[in-house]
């Protein structure tokens, strides 16, 4: 409210939501009243979530005068947050000696709101590095055996000429394969779970495309360093030793 437009007093804000509940067609000029004082309604805002993050928008006035509960000040970037904050508990005392001077910082309030998202992200993320750990053990045991297995074949393969790529493909392939599989049965699934997990917001990022080309990128990038290692182990053996192996 400013003291260069008096009217300020008499005049009021609504919501998208309150707009639309109220049924009004043309709502700037339209008189609503709030605890039987008439207001005379100047603009419309866009609708907004006060409280929890998951409920929907609600209806809201905003309106100026002696209806103020609490008052929101911008603090210059450049100043230090606890001189101000001294500097303001004077006046406050000053013109309201009855009420202790109390504080909120509204990048903290907000952080707030995604406390138990941010708890849930961490445990998730701790929980899929484990998992990550233990797939990359089972992959490189895997890939052990199976040079293992296939040590004479790649001795015989490497005295007819196969080269180093084509001995690493040849071990490679069958995990890449089954990397592939996973992933075209996981990238549907996550989809769907984190597609009804943010259905949950009334305001949300769309889920775009790329994230679980990334994750599949990242997923063949861990798989191929794991098995890479054995792979290219059996492929440098002496292909002497290869083939007098039992």
């Amino acid at each position: 409210m400013s003291r260069e437009f008096l009217t300020d007093s008499n005049s009021a804000i609504l919501n998208e939501k309150a707009v639309r509940s109220i049924g009004f067609k043309d709502p700037v000029g339209q008189i609503v009243k709030l605890f039987g004082k008439p207001y005379t309604v100047v603009g419309v805002c866009a609708d907004m979530i006060n409280n929890n993050p998951y409920d929907t928008a609600q209806n809201a006035i905003f309106v100026g005068g002696r209806y103020t509960g609490e008052m929101i000040v911008r603090i210059n970037p450049g100043n230090n947050p606890h001189k101000t904050l001294a500097a303001m508990a004077p006046v406050f005392k000053k013109y309201n000696p009855s009420s202790p001077f109390i504080y909120h910082f509204v990048d903290e309030a907000y952080a707030a709101k995604f406390v138990a998202e941010e708890h849930i992200g961490n445990l998730a993320a701790v929980f899929a590095g484990l998992a990550i750990f233990i797939s990359c053990l089972g992959l490189f045991g895997l890939a052990a055996f199976v040079a293992e297995q296939r040590t004479k074949e790649i001795g015989i393969r490497k005295v007819l000429g196969a080269d180093l790529f084509n001995l690493w493909g040849l071990l490679s392939k069958e995990f890449l394969k089954l990397t592939a599989l996973s992933i075209l049965i996981g990238i549907p699934l996550a989809y769907y779970g984190m597609n009804k997990w943010i259905q949950g917001y009334l305001y949300h990022a769309p889920l775009s495309w790329w994230i679980f080309a990334a994750a599949g990128l990242g997923l063949i990038a861990i798989t191929l360093s794991t098995v890479s290692y054995q792979a290219l182990k059996a492929a440098l053996m002496n292909p002497v030793k290869s083939l007098r192996s039992e």
